[in-house]
């Protein structure tokens, strides 16, 4: 390792890049043109985030329900509460907009009140037909209208809760799109392009107002919000960090130099992101705004070591090759560390993370070398640095800030431990108020229509996420027998019980509806019928089912007529109560469906997300210790000493603590988003460690092993450095604050929250703990003979090493 990243190997390094300038700018440039070439091949994800592995049984099931039914997230429903639908000029124009959306190949059926059946019985065929409810030669007159939806109200309850609200008078209609393209970019094209036109020229038209929702719409918009935040993202990034940049430097060619390099990192993070055929989705868009924020950073660390050597010399060339020789190491594996805190994420056993951990491992070693090649190379062409652009290397407001961190370090250590236990106690605390959320649309865009529409199907028909309970009798036709029919009855009653579900669906329903037809559509028979009744009315059931393809009893059972679904829907605000719910409904399952005889899977879009969000937890627990053992790993091999890993670790685990107990206190749950937050803000937090850790080893071997006078050293060399770059990711991170989404939200403000506390306690606790231990950590048999490091290196390593060359 000495070897490797010794002296010789980073000036041999300096050497051919100095030399080499045209040649790798040209290669960089081929390379950027090649990447930038691959930006046509950029899908966006037309899929929800699956957070559970394909294997796990979660999912299994799950597809189990889909090889029996299809896609579930099919429905879009359009609603109303204006009771002038039903006046002949508005519901003429309603049945307008049905029917040009059913012209659409994309929509495979629409219920609704203009093209609404009603069951009839026929006799002659025992059979039981559908007959539409409304007869459009008479929708001009008002009077039969009304007709029509008294008698939608009253003697049509199949239809209750699924098509009106009868308390409210809402009135929606069912749109359901070919399942074949739920998952694909036709779904998006048609919502974007023909769906919401439609609406909004409806809308424009009847002057009514109408409200929109279903999955296959919600992920539409959503997925829209998220391409058009990309572009918000990436300019806000790179206009609040050329600012700050500015404010520190105050040279206009630094800052365009710095913006240079990070803006051909997110032509390479597009780039790579194609080739390796990754969509873009909720994390895959944040990447380069990432690159970003971590690459200004690098750009600040080499600039700013580069004016510290011309500030001591005046000798720009010599200055150059010492940015490379002198901070090589150090810089490589403070990059490493970032990529560390990212690459955690693939060793979860999700697609979505994995993918996410693998560009951005990449990209930040892509933006590290960028850097590396860049700055030496740019600097080499334009003119040497001038009094101003050195004059941040003596601001008054800074050294007055790390005059106040060395002084508080000195003689007030007791107090840095008295407040650094008092905020361990505080987050501790905080830990245990923390909630875990697995809501679908907590993170979903607060101000938008699409938004405020999910909040009106939820008041008015009980939400729009399913939950669904496929029941698998292991008998042909045995989900047609009257004994399995009173057992979903009476698990649709205790689903009722539930108030935060909404009135289920299934075959049952229908077998009532059926009931109702055969004495002639008298409301007070929608029942289940009696042992007598049954045989005389399943016959006409079992024609029905088997004489029309687009009975939409078909959607319930399956065609051997041995599965049947129940679908009910769940108000999303109760995500949290999930897995409360389906254990009450599992308890109950278990009483009237006993196993082995009966095969029951509760499953949904809402249940698999609750469940992803909890799979996720474990998950990111366990790679956040990952990542402290790999930390710990480094620092072991830089300092041999598994005392200085305690003095590392301690440092950076405070910050997240204090970020959790802020959440608990605050109500932030833990979810997708938040979850993130610790193992990426762990890995760009301990950087600043390695760093100051890498100067004090230098300043050892400089000061005779000194302890404290190395200390205070290490913070004329590093503390500007971790300053400027606390401060860069600080408001790099902030920008995420600008989205729409809570989640987005939430990540940038507790990472930028977290790492602001890491670099106070990497500025303030990490050197008292190295002062505090300073006889063990001066041991001699623990720290190698004061010659030359491979971590840093002194003046005179360097000189002579150069005078050798020459």
């Amino acid at each position: 390792m000495k070897k490797l990243l010794g002296i010789g190997f980073w000036e041999l390094i300096a050497r051919i890049i100095l030399r080499n300038r045209i040649v790798i700018l040209i290669g960089i440039l081929l390379v950027t043109v090649l990447f930038a070439t691959q930006w046509k091949y950029i899908k966006f994800t037309q899929t929800e985030a699956n957070l559970i592995p394909a294997d796990d049984k979660v999912n299994i099931d799950y597809q189990k329900f889909l090889n029996h039914f299809g896609e579930e997230g099919n429905l879009i429903v359009i609603a109303t509460k204006d009771k002038k639908i039903f006046t002949p000029k508005v519901y003429k124009a309603w049945s307008e907009l049905m029917n040009n959306i059913k012209s659409n190949k994309e929509v495979s059926l629409i219920i609704s009140i203009d093209n609404l059946q009603k069951i009839v019985k026929n006799d002659s065929l025992e059979t039981f037909e559908l007959k539409p409810l409304v007869d459009n030669n008479k929708v001009q007159d008002e009077f039969y209208l009304k007709q029509i939806q008294i008698e939608l109200f009253t003697k049509l309850p199949f239809y209750e809760g699924f098509l009106f609200n009868k308390k409210s008078g809402a009135i929606r209609s069912a749109i359901y799109l070919d399942k074949k393209i739920v998952n694909t970019k036709k779904r998006k094209d048609y919502v974007l392009n023909s769906l919401i036109p439609a609406i909004d020229k409806f809308k424009k038209d009847s002057g009514i107002e109408l409200h929109t929702s279903g999955m296959p719409y919600i992920r539409t918009l959503n997925a829209k919000t998220i391409i058009d935040e990309i572009g918000l993202f990436i300019g806000a990034a790179l206009l609040i960090t050329s600012l700050i940049f500015f404010y520190f430097f105050r040279s206009f060619r630094a800052t365009l130099i710095s913006l240079i390099v990070v803006i051909i990192g997110v032509v390479w993070s597009f780039g790579i992101i194609s080739v390796l055929g990754y969509d873009i989705n909720v994390l895959t868009a944040l990447v380069p705004t990432l690159v970003i924020v971590i690459g200004i950073p690098n750009c600040i660390f080499f600039i700013n070591k580069y004016h510290q050597e011309y500030h001591k010399h005046a000798n720009k060339a010599k200055a150059l090759q010492r940015v490379i020789t002198k901070t090589g190491t150090a810089t490589l594996l403070t990059n490493i560390t970032t990529a560390v805190g990212f690459a955690t994420f693939i060793a979860t056993n999700n697609l979505l993370l994995r993918e996410f951990g693998i560009v951005t491992t990449i990209n930040i070693l892509a933006i590290y070398f960028l850097s590396l090649l860049l700055i030496p190379i740019f600097f080499s062409y334009i003119p040497s640095p001038i009094p101003r652009h050195l004059g941040h290397l003596n601001r008054e407001s800074l050294t007055s800030f790390l005059n106040w961190i060395i002084n508080t370090v000195k003689y007030n250590r007791f107090g840095v431990y008295i407040t650094s236990i008092c905020l361990l106690i505080f987050g501790i605390i905080g830990i245990y108020k923390i909630k875990v959320s697995g809501s679908i649309i907590e993170d979903m865009p607060k101000h938008t229509d699409f938004f405020e529409d999910i909040r009106f199907f939820e008041k008015e028909f009980d939400g729009v996420m399913p939950l669904e309970i496929m029941i698998d009798t292991k008998n042909k036709n045995g989900a047609m027998k009257l004994s399995n029919l009173r057992r979903m009855e009476e698990l649709e009653q205790t689903i009722n019980d539930i108030p935060e579900l909404s009135k289920p669906l299934s075959i049952v329903n229908v077998a009532k509806s059926f009931n109702q037809a055969y004495y002639n559509g008298n409301p007070e028979f929608y029942s289940l019928p009696t042992p007598q009744e049954e045989i005389f009315l399943l016959p006409y059931i079992k024609n029905s089912l088997k004489n029309s393809k687009d009975n939409q009893m078909k959607s319930y059972v399956t065609s051997d007529g041995s599965v049947a679904r129940m679908t009910t829907f769940i108000k999303d605000e109760n995500g949290e109560k999930m897995e409360t719910i389906e254990a009450h409904i599992r308890n109950k399952v278990n009483k009237i469906f006993p196993s082995p005889r009966y095969e029951v899977i509760i499953t949904g879009k809402a249940s698999v997300f609750q469940k992803g969000t909890k799979y996720l937890l474990d998950n990111l627990l366990s790679s956040l210790l990952f990542a402290f053992f790999l930390t710990g790993g480094l620092v072991i091999i830089m300092f041999r000493s598994f005392k200085m890993v305690l003095v590392s670790i301690i440092p950076n685990l405070l910050p997240l603590l204090m970020t959790a107990g802020l959440m608990g206190f605050l109500g932030i749950p833990l979810k997708p988003s938040t979850l993130l937050v610790f193992g990426i803000a762990f890995g760009m937090s301990v950087d600043d460690t390695l760093r100051f850790l890498a100067q004090y080893r230098l300043e050892l071997s400089r000061n005779d092993w000194r302890i404290k006078k190395s200390v205070f050293a290490t913070f004329e060399d590093a503390g500007i450095s971790m300053f400027y770059t606390s401060i860069i990711l600080f408001f790099g991170f902030s920008v995420f604050m600008l989205s729409s989404f809570g989640g987005t939200i939430a990540l940038g403000g507790l990472v930028a929250l977290t790492l602001f506390f890491g670099m106070l306690s990497n500025l303030v606790l990490l050197p008292s703990l190295v002062l505090t231990l300073n006889k063990t950590l001066a041991n001699q048999q623990e720290l190698p003979e004061p010659t030359i490091d491979f971590l840093e290196h002194t003046d005179e390593d360097i000189d002579e090493l150069e005078m050798k060359n020459k």
